[in-house]
């Protein structure tokens, strides 16, 4: 055989396995790092979103408590608005 051909099927089969071998690591590798990425993105938004709800909740009752005392005839109002006041908001 030609020197030529026995270099071409080394070539062949041994250094391209090894090759893509490697390859696919490095991208077996990439997609985990992508997927533990994505988790963590995924709960950091999800906290947010929590936190957005409660926020609103929160003004929700506020709102509520200011509408009530609006629409009621009472003398104490004055007194009622300072209490809110007083109510700590986180």
């Amino acid at each position: 055989m030609n020197e030529d051909v026995i270099l071409m099927l080394v070539f062949m089969v041994i250094v391209v396995p090894v090759v893509l071998g490697i390859g696919s690591d490095i991208y077996r590798r990439r997609l985990a790092f992508r997927e533990r990425e994505l988790e963590l993105l995924s709960k950091q938004t999800a906290e947010k979103a929590a936190q957005y709800a409660a926020q609103a909740e929160r003004l929700e009752q506020r709102v509520r408590v200011l509408e009530r005392i609006a629409t009621e005839n009472n003398t104490d109002l004055a007194l009622q608005i300072e209490h809110l006041r007083s109510v700590k908001v986180n």
